[in-house]
């Protein structure tokens, strides 16, 4: 019996249009090592290889970052074919630095509050 050599991680967090969301990414074996396959709407987001699945799922981090999603986390949820739940923890990925000081709703009332008290 052949053993199933992709996992799945949830990946949560706020996308460029400030829209909740928490979808599934598949991190499975490609030609030359692991890449990262993510489906949100329209959009099909896919990896370069990677030598390792932790560097395929930062590779995916870090290009929905540069989309615009923000305050993201993943959580294994499916090792080797195997359900997990929500047994493994959430990790979080901190946004790069000056893309929180742009968006949100509650950075607009920040910076509004900063101009009037000055």
């Amino acid at each position: 019996m052949a053993v199933d050599q992709r996992d799945t991680y949830r990946i949560a967090g706020f996308d460029a249009r400030e829209r909740g969301f928490n979808r599934p990414a598949d991190i499975e074996r490609g030609g030359d090592g692991y890449r990262a396959v993510f489906r949100y709407e329209t959009e099909r987001i896919l990896t370069g290889d990677r030598d390792t699945r932790e560097a395929a799922l930062i590779e995916l981090v870090r290009m929905l970052q540069a989309r615009g999603y923000r305050q993201l986390r993943s959580q294994l949820s499916v090792r080797h074919g195997v359900y997990l739940g929500s047994q493994e923890p959430w990790i979080e990925y901190p946004d790069p630095a000056g893309q929180s000081e742009t968006h949100g709703l509650f950075n607009l009332m920040e910076r509004l509050r900063r101009w009037f008290t000055i």
